[in-house]
């Protein structure tokens, strides 16, 4: 009905319809394909459930409709996530050959499986399940999946095959701790219960992994995959017959005058190693992309995979996007994944920019000690958007951060640490504290962001003269048993200078009073608070002690 009505729209565009009139009907005409995309069912990912895979033995990660930031530290999983999607949806045996089931399958589910008498009824066993929205196919709905329920999707098991159970039994009676691996079967099942090829997959995907942009095998798949899904009808027949007869012809034409004088022909390869889609590349101003540096590859790959077209990928999977771009091309790169709305995005990140630039609401933490992700999806509109326009303050170390101490400027970051080590003899990140300097008007959005992350946060700041005001009154609806503010409670020690003065006074004096006519010590220090952090931490770390209120922080932080 849309696309009647879109029609004859442009028509009337054509038939010397008046500025005005055409301004109106192009105002149409957008607003209708725009409600014709959202009645387009999207297929997407709806979740994903991991048994004893890689370091999960029990994880679950369900997906927003659009875009997905999945972080977390080093080893927290994000690649694995992805991994699992790759294996699952592909039905690739050869993948799982390439990674071997010995380095897939959890090593903790091995080991209490030896610690627990090694029974074959209690041999491990490896799941993938994907659940999938927007899919109407009777081949993929079913209920063999964990959840015993009727669910559209498909699942990778690797089990112990039964026709082997002697041969596997006589390995678990030897008095040495040996797995079975090679006497596990692999099976792709839809939820079903039918047999699942790569053939039949329910939904175009692809993954673009930045961090091996160099390898061959990597950058033939991705080809073959954008290639795919730029077809329309009978292209790819189409193509591959009339490049196999043009090989042909060359070796019938071109060599033909060279073999009739040689006593062996030659010809051109045509095999699976040698056709069309292995000798196919993608080109960037007429240059295969391979031979581009890593990060106009990685550029070209996402921005090729996200463009749209009519028979595009419904889930790009991009590992750390963020891989050898500049700065100016990873802006570049985050305002085409901004605009992306036609296909779900599932991203893994370790740069601040992109949690912050494709909002909050859209980042998933990954960690070792839940069975799933916390999800930031609840932050209140107004401070996502704080932090798309506000500088990253080292945001992303802040959202990883079990405990963090949140200062007002430069000057305390500068001192923080000093003050920290002199008070527990330990640096702060050997305690596991960050400190992130925040502008003072940032404090409560980034509270909120620790509501959701259930971080425990110390904020320092100055009193500005009304602590009651400005420390109490300002952040009651903000602070809970795990956020936390400190202050100075003499409204005379009204900023973080005046105390460190009237602390320290003689070691101040002694450093800043030489060659003042007409500032007082106190005066300078306020005026040049960067500098004088700077110089007080190079000459009289040792020396200098620390405010009460900084020392009342450090001590609760570390509570």
């Amino acid at each position: 009905m849309a696309r009647t009505v879109i029609g004859n729209l442009l028509r009337g565009l054509k038939n010397g319809t008046s500025c005005a009139n055409k301004t109106k009907i192009k105002i149409r005409v957008r607003k209708l394909k725009m409600k014709e995309l959202r009645s387009v069912k999207m297929k997407t990912i709806k979740s994903i459930r991991l048994k004893n895979f890689k370091r999960f033995q029990k994880y679950e990660v369900s997906f927003f409709e659009n875009t997905n930031i999945l972080i977390g530290d080093n080893e927290a999983g994000k690649s694995t996530i992805l991994s699992a999607i790759d294996l699952c949806i592909s039905a690739s045996r050869s993948k799982i050959e390439i990674h071997g089931i010995e380095n897939i399958f959890n090593q903790r589910s091995i080991y209490e499986f030896f610690s627990t008498g090694k029974k074959f009824s209690e041999l491990p066993i490896m799941e993938i399940e994907i659940f999938i929205s927007g899919i109407e196919d009777e081949f993929f709905n079913g209920k063999n999946n964990s959840y015993s329920a009727l669910k559209d999707g498909m699942r990778l098991r690797c089990s112990p095959d039964e026709a082997l159970i002697k041969e596997i039994k006589e390995i678990l009676a030897e008095p040495e701790n040996h797995f079975p691996f090679e006497y596990y079967k692999i099976n792709f099942e839809t939820f079903s219960g039918n047999s699942y090829s790569g053939n039949k997959r329910p939904i175009k995907y692809v993954m673009i992994d930045t961090a091996i942009s160099n390898n061959e095998y990597a950058h033939k798949e991705y080809t073959r995959n954008m290639y795919e899904c730029s077809l329309e009808g009978n292209e790819k027949a189409k193509h591959s017959f009339l490049y196999r007869s043009t090989k042909e012809n060359f070796s019938s034409g071109v060599l033909k005058e060279l073999n009739e004088r040689v006593k062996y022909k030659f010809g051109l390869k045509n095999n699976s190693k040698s056709n069309f889609e292995s000798d196919l590349t993608i080109l960037d101003n007429d240059i295969p992309i391979e031979y581009k540096g890593k990060g106009q590859q990685c550029f070209v790959k996402a921005n090729f995979a996200l463009s749209k077209r009519k028979n595009g990928h419904d889930v790009v999977l991009i590992e750390e996007p963020e891989n050898h771009l500049s700065h100016i091309k990873m802006k570049c790169l985050i305002e085409e994944i901004d605009s992306t709305k036609t296909r779900q995005l599932i991203i893994t990140t370790h740069n601040p920019l992109i949690c912050s630039r494709l909002d909050l609401r859209n980042v998933q933490i990954l960690s070792g000690k839940d069975d799933k992700p916390i999800v930031l999806n609840d932050i209140p509109e107004d401070v996502a958007e704080f932090f798309i326009k506000a500088p990253d303050n080292n945001l992303l170390e802040f959202i990883l951060s079990e405990k963090c101490i949140l200062v007002e400027g430069d000057a305390e970051y500068i001192l923080m640490e000093s003050f920290f080590y002199k008070e527990i003899g330990k640096k702060p990140h050997e305690c596991g504290v960050a400190i992130i300097s925040v502008n003072g008007t940032g404090f409560k959005n980034y509270m909120q962001v620790a509501k959701a992350t259930k971080a425990k946060v110390a904020v320092i700041r100055d009193n500005d003269k009304n602590g009651n005001e400005n420390c109490i009154e300002n952040y009651a609806d903000y602070l809970t048993e795990s956020i936390q503010i400190f202050f100075d409670p003499s409204d005379d020690r009204y900023t973080f200078e005046v105390c460190v003065y009237q602390d320290n006074r003689n070691i101040c004096d002694e450093l800043f009073l030489p060659g003042r006519k007409t500032l007082s010590v106190l005066e300078y220090m306020l005026s040049n608070k960067t500098e004088v952090a700077y110089e007080l931490l190079r000459k009289k770390s040792e020396e200098i002690s620390t405010p009460k209120y900084l020392k009342d922080a450090i001590k609760w932080i570390n509570e």
